[in-house]
């Protein structure tokens, strides 16, 4: 019997296309479905998870392509079902744990410093007053400071701080300031690596480069192909099994002095940037590796057709 499969997203465009059309080409069925479509009912007696499609028996695999955010609340509860899934012994991909790990910056700087992964000097924390303690030191060392949203991507509401008075709106991260050393890459620009890791290997890679100091092609940074060094592919490996996940994006830049950073981790990496720089077909080898994990957990051999 053909896998069925859930895709989480709120979003049909060319992610989840790419994505649906690689694990139909393997014989799957799926549903695309957004978390906030589900819930909980524990009265009916049945597994107590409600996912729109799979009212009668649960999922064999979920790939998660897209939280929604919201309040607290509604975030938990989105990751709840994510964890519930898991529970159920049903594959998720990546799971609620692995994206906590990484949407989160502070658990993912705490980890990557805990497994002796460079990345930057960083402080965490909700008191203003020492907050700016650590920009004062930084700046005192000669070091610029990046302030930035807890949970946030694509290069959204980041602060560049070359002095006490560039802080120019602590309300946008609602009460919690994370704030890290700004990793120099040169004089002209910005440039960063984006190592694109599927199980335990790097599939792809690419460098991006900005006009300004944010490198992020949604702040319209440019890609590059890129042939990582070893030093680069070890550590990229090594970030990942800090935060343990299936696939993922690990973020690197070399500062002019030669020293290798990881300064971010990301657990729904969008790809569609690298796909443009590189003959590997991105879709296709996550959808492989999806179902070679699945196959794996159930012992069922999933036919391709």
């Amino acid at each position: 019997m053909a896998p069925r499969l859930v895709i989480f997203t709120d979003d049909v465009g060319w992610h989840a296309t790419v994505l649906s059309d690689a694990f139909h080409n393997r014989g799957c069925t799926y549903t695309h479905v957004s978390l906030t479509d589900c819930h909980f009912d524990i009265e009916t007696g049945k597994n107590g998870l409600h996912i729109p499609g799979f009212e009668d028996t649960l999922p064999n695999g979920a790939f998660v392509r897209g939280v929604p955010g919201g309040s607290l609340e509604a975030v938990i509860f989105y990751l709840d079902v994510l964890h519930a899934l898991r529970e159920l012994n049903v594959l998720v991909y990546n799971d609620a744990c692995a994206i906590e790990r990484s949407v989160d910056k502070a658990m993912t700087s705490f980890l990557l410093s805990r497994a002796g992964i460079a990345t930057p000097p960083t402080w965490v924390g909700n008191d203003v007053h020492q907050a700016y303690a650590f920009i004062r030191r930084q700046l005192m060392l000669g070091h610029k400071v990046v302030a930035k949203p807890l949970f946030g991507s694509q290069g959204k509401n980041l602060q560049l701080i070359t002095r006490l008075q560039d802080l120019a709106d602590f309300s946008v991260y609602n009460g919690v300031y994370y704030l890290q050393r700004f990793v120099p890459t040169g004089a002209t620009g910005s440039r960063d690596w984006r190592l694109f890791i599927i199980g335990k290997q790097v599939f792809a890679a690419m460098q991006r480069k900005g006009s300004d100091w944010i490198s992020n092609v949604a702040n319209g940074g440019k890609c590059y192909p890129a042939v990582p060094s070893r030093k680069f592919i070890d550590t990229a490996k090594r970030a990942m099994l800090a935060v343990n996940m299936h696939y993922g994006g690990v973020d690197l830049m070399l500062d002019t002095e030669g020293k290798l950073w990881v300064t971010e981790i990301n657990s729904i990496p969008a790809w569609k940037g690298l796909q443009s720089v590189t003959r590997a077909n991105v879709a296709e080898r996550l959808a492989e590796h999806f179902l070679s994990c699945l196959q794996a957990r159930s012992g069922v051999n999933i036919a391709h057709s």
